[in-house]
């Protein structure tokens, strides 16, 4: 059962705002003939980047690499989650999108004409807290209220991890900067958290005192999310160039973020509204990929998807494979 609460529709109408108000001097059409600017779309707050794609826009290295391809200036988009970013893409207000893997898979599920550009992480842990003593494992939430973030990767292993263990639970749809004050007051019983930069809520919750009651690290690894760079059809099909440009520019991106590891996470602490410890325990090297589509997170995203379509949540089946963007395949189309 979902449950919307008031806090969450609240965010919910000012997220819908933040679609509407996505168009900008710069903006226009995803097929305009020049990109100028390229809007990107991503989950966060304050309208930045992050990851190693943020370390290199930092660095001044994102837009002199797109600068063949048109691009003068890139525009940060900030969604609460993936549906949300999902809907600004499908209004053609975004170019790119970089999110979660589940909100990208149900959208292009639901019938969105998108490309999979790249796998820009994988492996990507998240858990469950809560305040109770008395609850220790998933088996003692059962007919329990559970916090989630609906429609994320975190919904994704929560709802797979409760199905393993045959576990029937309340899942409230709550953002993770919404969960404390319901844990707390004990609306919820349980959070589900990201644990992955910049929402590294897991390690921050825990370290308010909150216990560990379940993870994809500790106890569920096949449910492990991944996050995916997509673009749409109009987009690519007007910037036929694009595609493979922006697989360079990300493969650059994360090898040179492990190469010089410490300032990368140096950055991730400058900003991230988290603690220094905090950040740093979510910050792994081996989620970084280092080639658009490595074979452990196709694995993992084709797990994802056969969940999905079991579940009913992708209404129509699709190809992964032919959903991956190969430069080759394009041109050959």
């Amino acid at each position: 059962m979902r449950t919307f609460t008031i806090a969450a529709a609240a965010v919910l109408s000012a997220a819908a705002l933040v679609v509407s108000g996505c168009s900008s001097d710069h903006s226009g059409s995803a097929t305009r003939t020049n990109i100028d600017t390229l809007r990107i779309g991503t989950i966060g707050s304050g309208n930045v980047l992050t990851g190693p794609l943020g370390f290199a826009h930092s660095r001044g290295a994102l837009v002199s690499a797109l600068q063949d391809q048109g691009v003068e200036n890139v525009e940060i988009f900030s969604f609460p989650n993936g549906p949300d970013l999902n809907q600004a893409l499908v209004a053609g207000e975004l170019d790119v999108a970089n999110y979660g893997d589940t909100p990208a898979l149900v959208a292009r599920g639901s019938g969105l004409k998108t490309r999979l550009l790249a796998l820009s992480a994988f492996n990507n842990n998240a858990g469950v807290v809560a305040k109770d003593p008395a609850i220790q494992t998933l088996k003692d939430l059962a007919g329990k209220k559970i916090g989630v973030p609906s429609g994320s990767y975190i919904d994704r292993y929560l709802q797979g991890a409760l199905q393993e263990q045959g576990i029937q639970a309340e899942l409230i749809h709550l953002f993770p900067a919404d969960q404390e004050a319901p844990l707390n007051s004990g609306e919820i019983d349980a959070a589900a958290l990201p644990d992955v930069n910049p929402s590294a809520s897991l390690h921050a919750f825990l370290a308010k005192g909150f216990h560990q009651v379940d993870s994809v690290y500790d106890n569920h690894p096949n449910l492990a999310g991944t996050s995916a760079s997509v673009s749409s059809d109009d987009f690519l099909s007007s910037h036929p160039d694009f595609g493979a440009t922006w697989q360079q520019v990300l493969v650059d991106a994360e090898k040179y973020a492990k190469d010089h590891w410490d300032d990368y996470v140096n950055y991730e602490i400058g900003s991230s509204k988290f603690p220094a410890d905090v950040v740093r325990a979510a910050a792994r090297p081996e989620t970084v990929p280092t080639e658009p589509f490595p074979a452990a997170g196709i694995a993992l995203l084709t797990g994802t998807k056969q969940f999905l379509v079991d579940g009913g949540k992708i209404r129509s089946d699709f190809s992964l494979d032919e959903w991956l963007y190969r430069p080759e395949a394009a041109q050959g189309s």
